[in-house]
């Protein structure tokens, strides 16, 4: 009778066994899975570095006043004075010439972001949405300009009223 009990004890003890190597190889799989994750790939989202010849600055608009739109439809009466300067690629030879703006980029230019600003709804002006509209307007230029024409847009200056 000693002997059965013995077996059915080894019995009980064995699926307890199972489950708890089961467990112990989950957690090294699941701690060898989360190093693959953090070494390799957030390293190569995040340690990409994109490096780029220096930009020429181009202010759009008035050299003094910048651009003045009004926004929020001709009948709201808000006007935007905006200072905007691009950093854009000066060995794109589509956009310069002998260092300076080509006049078809620069028309390009201006149109596509005084219609851009004049779309955008008066809420889209909040300082904490300014980030947003630079990104929009970068992109928007780079696809009427070619990509990797504009590496950045600054706002120098911004008055709404």
């Amino acid at each position: 009778m000693a002997d059965e009990e013995v077996v059915v004890e080894k019995k009980k003890k064995s699926p307890a066994l199972i489950i708890g190597a089961l467990v112990i190889v989950g957690l090294i799989l699941a701690g060898g899975i989360s190093y693959f994750v953090t070494t390799k790939v957030m390293t190569d989202s995040v340690g990409k570095t994109v490096t780029h010849e220096p930009g020429v600055f181009v202010k759009l608009g008035d050299l003094k006043n910048g651009i003045i739109v009004n926004v929020g439809g001709v009948k709201s009466g808000r006007f935007l004075k905006v200072g905007i300067v691009l950093e854009m690629n000066p060995g794109d030879k589509r956009n310069f010439t002998e260092g300076k703006i080509n006049i078809d980029a620069e028309t390009k230019i201006l149109d596509s972001v005084v219609q851009m600003l004049r779309a955008q709804k008066i809420d889209e002006f909040e300082p904490n949405k300014q980030d947003a509209l630079k990104d929009q307007i970068k992109t928007e230029l780079n696809k009427q300009l070619g990509e990797g024409s504009v590496y950045a847009v600054y706002v120098t200056n911004f008055v709404f009223q």
